[in-house]
């Protein structure tokens, strides 16, 4: 009877706190339904871009080849240009993943038994894309050479792929350094930030705030300012940490490191000034683990840290172009690896500061001062 005794008391606080049971049963589907479409197996609708400057039989053939690549599987999405040269910039800015270029004199060269060559220039930062595209675009060569079986042969030997890479090879431990970099971001804006502000709330120590004349956005100011820093160094440390640990090196040197610290900077403010908005008011820590654990599969996962927002489906493609942990993965990669200038992440950092300045106001406008 004594164990009833607890049990059913227990058990009354469960009904009294139902907010428990339902977190206990939403969130694991949550995790399913983002997990689950954030890594969907087969990559699909990877931005490719092609400038055919022939228009003879064979290359005509090999755009058929590439096209059913596109209607069938639906592992590309098309767009076709005229400018070699814009269209691998546009692969360097990311628009693109790969451009496939065929040059003036590609069926000519096939017909009179010589080397026709096909370039392909991958954004190679992005691994599982990339070596994706080169095996997709490799195997329609193959195919199309395997194609001509008549009883005169084309001699269609020297159709090759020449695998272009527009940066240096990475290994993909180090193409998860923005990813890594974003998730201790992410970390601290709890740890540093808004959790020390519910805890001592749940102490009693913002009861000595109170009493004195401090100012509402004093007390607030005063925190996140301390939690930036706090957060910020905790970035950059994992930055050269993850740096030394792969053996990488800043694409840009000191000029994009100063750049990298400052999206940093950036990131952590919005981050910590949302977590501020969501949980300034609440009342125990639990409520911050919770909460953290939710969010950080909601934000990480469709944020292209892992997989290709692209091969997202349409509605989790929707939500990443939102996430800011979206623009912070891609600035960073951007700068980290690639050296472009600041032009070329422009839109990220764009977002990034319009998300900072909106949820510092959300930030201002929820917190109290009062118990």
């Amino acid at each position: 009877m004594r164990i009833w005794a607890v049990m059913r008391r227990d058990l009354r606080k469960f009904v009294r706190n139902p907010l428990t049971m339902a977190t206990s049963i939403v969130m694991p589907i949550v995790y399913l339904v983002i997990m689950g479409n954030s890594f969907q197996g087969q990559l699909k609708n990877l931005p490719v871009a092609v400038v055919a400057q022939d228009n003879g039989f064979y290359a005509r053939r090999l755009i058929a080849r590439i096209q059913a690549l596109a209607a069938g599987p639906k592992t590309i999405t098309l767009t076709y240009l005229s400018n070699p040269a814009a269209a691998i910039e546009d692969v360097r800015h990311g628009k693109y993943k790969a451009a496939v270029i065929i040059p003036a004199d590609f069926s000519r060269d096939l017909a009179h038994d010589r080397v026709g060559e096909v370039g392909l220039f991958t954004d190679n930062v992005d691994i599982v894309s990339s070596t994706t595209l080169a095996a997709l675009f490799n195997s329609a060569v193959a195919a199309l050479n395997s194609e001509f079986t008549t009883a005169r042969p084309l001699k269609l030997h020297g159709l090759v792929m020449r695998e272009g890479p527009l940066y240096p090879q990475l290994d993909y431990d180090r193409s998860l350094i923005p990813g890594v970099i974003v998730m201790a971001l992410f970390m601290g804006s709890l740890t540093s930030g808004v959790f020390n502000w519910v805890m001592d709330k749940f102490m009693g120590v913002t009861e000595c705030y109170l009493v004195t004349p401090l100012r509402r956005f004093d007390i607030a100011g005063g925190m996140l300012a301390s939690s930036v820093v706090v957060t910020s160094i905790a970035g950059v440390a994992v930055l050269f940490i993850s740096l030394i640990v792969t053996g990488s090196t800043i694409a840009g040197g000191l000029p994009a490191l100063a750049v990298l610290i400052g999206i940093i900077v950036l990131v952590a403010t919005g981050l910590l000034a949302m977590m501020f908005c969501l949980l300034g008011r609440a009342d125990h820590p639990r409520l911050v683990g919770v909460f953290a654990g939710f969010l950080n599969v909601v934000l990480f996962f469709p944020s292209g840290a892992i997989y290709p927002v692209e091969s997202f489906p349409p509605w989790l493609r929707a939500f990443a172009r939102y996430n800011p942990e979206t623009h912070a993965v891609n600035a960073l990669k951007s700068i980290l690896f690639k050296g472009v200038a600041l032009t070329a992440v422009s839109s990220d950092l764009a977002f990034l500061a319009v998300f900072m300045v909106l949820m510092l106001i959300l930030a201002s406008l929820s917190f109290k001062r009062t118990l």
